[in-house]
């Protein structure tokens, strides 16, 4: 078994990066569609790059989310930017096998993360950027407790329109009163 299951789900499980996926997440990175959604989405991902990210992620707090069931891998999340002063972090996540998108798993591994960073870490806040038209995206998030902080305007140009970039965060209070 390549992966350990360092935070666990119903669903899916957090797992340390592993670099035999490589080829893997180079191969999603450089699909069109699911890329959209992310910051990287004018970028050519090599293999070669990739595997020097993945070296870079394998040491921060980047885990692979991988289906219980299975033990496939579908995507990953993690926490940057961490400042243990302020006890502030920015998250990110995305699924990049499309079967598993709407179906619950990033929710589910995205509160596995929160869960870890406001309890093994003691962040008290936690924020992300989402695009305006990322709508499943928004929704997940809402769902899980972020508020929206802000928004940037215009501040995307995507698919030939330009795109509002809203900043939203959730506090470890407001976090756990929803489990």
């Amino acid at each position: 078994m390549k992966y350990f299951q360092k935070m666990t789900g119903e669903k899916c499980y957090l797992s340390p990066m592993n670099m035999e996926d490589t080829e893997q997440f180079t191969r999603w990175l450089n699909d069109q569609e699911v890329v959209q959604y992310l910051d990287i989405a004018h970028i050519n991902v090599s293999l070669p790059a990739e595997e020097k990210a993945m070296q870079r992620l394998i040491n921060e707090h980047t885990y692979s989310i991988i289906d219980k069931k299975t033990d496939s891998l579908i995507g990953n999340c993690g926490l940057s930017d961490i400042n243990h002063l302020n006890r502030t972090a920015t998250v990110g996540i995305f699924i990049g096998n499309k079967d598993y998108w709407g179906k619950g798993y990033g929710t589910e591994a995205l509160q596995l993360l929160l869960d870890y960073g406001f309890n093994t870490l003691n962040l008290r806040n936690i924020m992300l950027c989402v695009y305006s038209f990322n709508e499943r995206a928004r929704a997940c998030y809402e769902k899980i407790g972020f508020k929206k902080i802000g928004v940037r305007r215009k501040a995307l140009f995507r698919n030939g329109k330009e795109h509002d970039i809203i900043f939203m965060d959730i506090l470890d209070t407001g976090f756990y009163r929803r489990k």
